[in-house]
């Protein structure tokens, strides 16, 4: 096998075609997975409720109430998680930080250990570790990475997840309702710019699958489909035993 030649000039088509997805999804797969929550939930919420064959204002209370209850449900739930999530991390750095300032040379035989168990040579991994250990923050920095798997200069914000989960799950659950509001007076509409949302978030879902577009947006709108459905007959039958 040959030896990488690493001074030869990067060749132009693996240097512009040599890229990829955004596996982590950034910021796209929570917001779109909490508008495809809102459009199934209140979706489902409002079909299982106009199966019952109540009246137009009570199907927009409804779609309404639930588009409310889910957004603050899922602000808090994601304010709470994330909270507790960046506490337990910045109670391990801490504990990191004290363990750098009372034990510094384990640390460093530490740190040196871990890159020879990557194929480093033991000098360079030691002389490696030394140079990185100057700095104090530096040191707690590669130790986070290394031993925690974090990045303390990029911990997630809870007032950012909650106030993106409450928009994106907002978004999502109006669609459904927004066609009542625009004066229709039959679920068909609600229920069809519902599914039409559902194949589309669907579909930029694949920006960072390997599925394509038609196939993850069919997939979103035959969940969202069934559970309209099952809701609906759910609603029709308890409707006709209640009434």
């Amino acid at each position: 096998m040959e030896a990488m030649d690493a001074s030869a000039p990067t060749h132009i088509a693996h240097r512009d075609n040599h890229t990829h997805r955004d596996v982590n999804g950034g910021w796209l797969r929570p917001a779109v997975f909490g508008a495809m929550d809102g459009l199934v939930s209140n979706l489902a919420l409002m079909t299982g409720v106009a199966g019952g064959a109540v009246s137009q204002q009570t199907i927009i209370i409804t779609g309404l109430a639930g588009l409310a209850a889910g957004a603050f449900s899922m602000a808090a739930g994601e304010y709470t998680s994330v909270a507790s999530q960046r506490e337990l991390v910045l109670a391990e750095l801490d504990v990191e930080r004290r363990e750098l300032r009372k034990h510094p040379k384990d640390e460093l035989e530490e740190l040196a250990a871990l890159y020879e168990s990557r194929g480093v040579e033991p000098e360079l991994a030691r002389e490696v570790a030394k140079q990185l250990s100057k700095d104090p923050e530096q040191a707690l920095e590669i130790h986070a990475r290394e031993e925690l798997g974090i990045d303390p200069s990029d911990l997630p914000s809870p007032m950012v997840a909650a106030v993106s989960s409450f928009g994106s799950f907002a978004l999502g659950a109006l669609l459904p309702v927004l066609p009542y509001l625009l004066g229709a007076s039959q679920l068909w509409p609600a229920v069809l710019l519902a599914l039409v949302g559902l194949f589309g978030c669907g579909a930029v879902v694949a920006r960072v699958t390997a599925r394509s577009w038609w196939f993850s947006g069919l997939r979103q709108l035959a969940l969202g489909g069934a559970a309209a459905g099952v809701t609906y007959v759910l609603g029709a039958l308890f409707g006709t035993a209640v009434g």
